[in-house]
């Protein structure tokens, strides 16, 4: 039994630079896979690795001891308060 796989898919035209594409192209093709899919390989990853919110990637928000809750809506205009003023 044959199993079809479909992904909807839309054409896009992109208009890249020359030395662009040719990288781009010299990447897929030592990977070897097409240009198509390294283009969607790539742009899936960029994606995913800028779509957390700066509250998530940034240490000083991680560092529980340095920040505790949820960001003041005044923390860059009163930064020196935050940091040198103890609560």
């Amino acid at each position: 039994m044959d199993v079809l796989l479909c992904m909807c898919m839309n054409r896009t035209t992109v208009l890249l630079p020359f030395e662009l594409k040719g990288r781009a192209l010299k990447r897929a093709h030592e990977r070897g896979i097409s240009f198509g899919e390294f283009l969607r390989e790539a742009l899936s990853e960029f994606l995913e690795s800028t779509s957390t919110p700066a509250s998530k990637t940034d240490t000083l928000f991680q560092d529980d001891a340095l920040f505790r809750g949820k960001t003041p809506a005044s923390l860059s205009s009163d930064t020196d308060r935050f940091l040198y003023e103890e609560t």
